[in-house]
């Protein structure tokens, strides 16, 4: 049985990084190459409240969508 992808809208539970280990910023778009964060979403990832990450998974979807 495969596990269903991870939706960050229904996810129980703390919220994982979404850091993959690609940790280099593109200075055109202002984001991670590996997750596609900003400097300032990975800075605040480690006391972001669990609201605060949910919608940065949520806008890293939007990014992916974006590409």
């Amino acid at each position: 049985m495969t596990k269903p992808a991870f939706d960050p809208r229904t996810h129980e539970g703390p919220l994982p990084t979404p850091c993959i280990g690609v940790c280099v910023m593109n200075t055109q778009t202002g984001f991670c190459q590996g997750c596609l964060r900003s400097i300032d979403e990975i800075a605040d990832w480690g006391l972001a409240s669990e609201s605060r990450k949910r919608q940065i998974w949520i806008a890293l979807e939007q990014r992916r969508l974006a590409q």
